[in-house]
């Protein structure tokens, strides 16, 4: 191959159109890419036994503390799946909020690909407490029900609320108490540390969190998530598990490489506190419309709203979005690293311009 050969790829998309739908789909951040590159060229050892991959475990010891290994996989739901089997046996079960994550969105694979009996508990919230936890935590003993192991979280969760330090220690604290595990599902954990200004590490390992699934693919990644085991004792096997849920990538160096680049210095948190301000700029635009009704407190990078049916499906013919709850109207609207002023202030206009003409 020559330097005189050019790609036969041709771009199919206007770069200058985003949509308000979700933060993946956003593109690779440009020091992502030159990462990327930078991992690109020679040889280096397939399955993880790279230099880049070696160089990682330092890079995420040194947000979460000595003990921490890193696991990287293909993509969220396989971070839930690998992390969660690797804490639990044949007959045990994980205990989560009815909205996580692990439950509505990844089409059944913890119990299909894991094997594991899901225990959910409805929230107002999104969000578990102690007491919530007890719901379905109990039989233990029991031979007639699935024994609760672990206690499953997400930050931020998918109602776009968060969990101080405070609370996940409370969390982890009753968890281990009850001789159970806590996992903390990680998407969108940079968003929350953003917001609450506050270390990584606060919210999982001096929180008291045994496993994290840390996403990159939402942060400005183009793809890539790592398992973090923060207590080593609270997983067995994971070394076969991500190979048998097909999570094991022969050319790791190009996801442990994006890592880097997010985690080395502080792109992770330029990439959230950006997210998080659109977000925030967002609500107080759209508050400005009349008829629409931001209806949650927005934390991170996500807005909920509640606008008329045939607007909502007016507006999402020129910006892409999801309705949340069919039975209200409800639709939610995410930022993403990449979101500019200038994309939100189109978007609240666009809203705007569509009410009127109702």
């Amino acid at each position: 191959m020559g330097p005189h050969l050019v790609t036969q790829a041709r771009r199919h998309h206007d770069p200058a159109v985003k949509g308000f739908a979700s933060d993946n789909y956003a593109g690779v951040h440009p020091e992502v890419l030159e990462a990327l590159a930078l991992a690109n060229g020679g040889h280096q050892v397939a399955y993880g036994e790279d230099a880049y991959t070696a160089h990682l475990q330092e890079v995420f010891r040194r947000h979460f503390g000595e003990r921490a290994e890193a696991w990287p996989v293909f993509n969220g739901t396989g971070a839930n799946v690998v992390g969660l089997r690797a804490m639990t046996a044949p007959w045990e079960a994980v205990v989560c909020a009815e909205t996580a994550h692990v439950n509505t969105d990844e089409g059944g694979a913890p119990e299909r690909t894991a094997g594991l009996k899901l225990l959910t508990v409805p929230t107002p919230d999104g969000k578990l407490t102690p007491a919530l936890i007890d719901r379905q935590a109990w039989g233990f003993g029991d031979e007639h029900r699935a024994q609760p192991r672990v206690v499953s979280i997400s930050q931020s969760t998918e109602l776009g609320t968060l969990y101080t330090p405070e609370e996940i220690a409370a969390v982890a604290v009753h968890c281990h108490d009850l001789g159970m595990l806590l996992h903390l599902d990680g998407a969108r954990l940079t968003n929350a540390a953003a917001a609450l200004d506050v270390p990584l590490r606060a919210l999982t390992t001096d929180a008291g969190v045994d496993v994290l699934s840390f996403g990159g693919t939402k942060a400005g990644l183009m793809f890539g998530e790592v398992v973090v085991v923060l207590d080593p004792a609270a997983v067995r096997g994971l070394v076969y598990l991500r190979k048998t849920a097909m999570q094991l990538a022969s050319k790791m160096r190009f996801v442990s490489v994006q890592f880097e680049a997010l985690l080395a210095g502080d792109l992770w948190l330029r990439n959230a506190r950006n997210a998080n301000a659109m977000a925030a700029r967002l609500a107080a635009a759209v508050r400005e419309v009349p008829g629409v009704t931001v209806t949650r407190e927005v934390r991170a990078n996500a807005v909920f709203a509640v606008l008329p049916r045939d607007v909502a499906d007016r507006l999402r013919k020129r910006f892409r979005f999801y309705t949340w709850d069919e039975s209200t109207g409800e639709v939610r609207w995410m930022t993403a690293f990449d979101t500019t002023e200038a994309d939100v202030d189109a978007f609240a206009a666009a809203l705007a311009e569509e009410m009127a003409q109702r």
